[in-house]
């Protein structure tokens, strides 16, 4: 009688990896399209801020391409965060129920913010608005849960690098506060924000660029 067959083990790393560039893809896309139709300006969006993520991908063809990648992004990250959590239980650090649950959060309202992205009226900008600052609170709460307990009982080697992550979206936070209450001009306000916007996506795109890192230099494997 053959010995029955050794089972395939999906290695991990690809889909952390997956939800860092998809939405990565996406914006750049949406941008480039949008400059190229003439909705926007060209400029550096990081330095200039002459635009904000979501303007850049409201129009035409590169809305088309924004929601056809962002909107698998969302369920992917979704899967991320339930797999982080059984990772962290492979390593004897459970989080609980609470880091997939907020990961789900953030993965409805991410796809809640792409599907009304591009339409019109003041329903469909409160849940574009209410869709993206949900998604970051989340994602943001979900990122310290994970640090919480990569650092006990002794620091995982993935700590200090998300720790950095974590520190600059906060200071990014704060700063696009301050600007929203201290900076007169609206013109120069807006320009800010959308500076603090970009960046803080890039940090977005670190995080689970890190996760990708982590697993395929311990060769994770989807649990049994």
């Amino acid at each position: 009688m053959s010995p029955p067959p050794t089972p395939v083990r999906l290695p991990l790393w690809p889909l952390p990896l997956l939800c860092a560039l998809l939405p990565l893809v996406a914006t750049w896309i949406a941008f480039a399209l949008s400059v190229q139709g003439g909705h926007i300006e060209a400029c550096n969006p990081f330095w200039d801020g002459c635009t904000s993520i979501s303007r850049a991908a409201r129009h035409g063809l590169g809305n088309a391409v924004f929601r056809a990648l962002v909107l698998p992004a969302a369920m992917l990250q979704v899967l991320l965060w339930w797999l982080l959590r059984h990772w962290l239980r492979g390593l004897g650090r459970d989080p609980g129920a609470a880091l997939s649950a907020l990961g789900l959060v953030a993965g409805a309202f991410l796809a809640l913010y792409a599907t009304f992205l591009g339409t019109e009226g003041e329903i469909y900008q409160l849940l574009r608005r209410y869709g993206v600052t949900i998604y970051f609170a989340a994602t943001y709460l979900a990122l310290l849960l994970v640090l919480r307990h990569l650092h006990r009982p002794a620091a995982d080697r993935l700590y200090r690098p998300l720790l950095v992550v974590a520190l600059a979206m906060l200071a990014l936070g704060i700063a696009s506060t301050v600007a929203s209450a201290t900076v007169a001009g609206e013109a120069a306000r807006h320009r800010i924000e959308n500076v603090l916007e970009w960046q803080l996506g890039l940090w977005l795109t670190a995080m689970f660029a890190l996760v990708a890192w982590r697993w395929r230099a311990s060769a994770s494997v989807l649990p049994p």
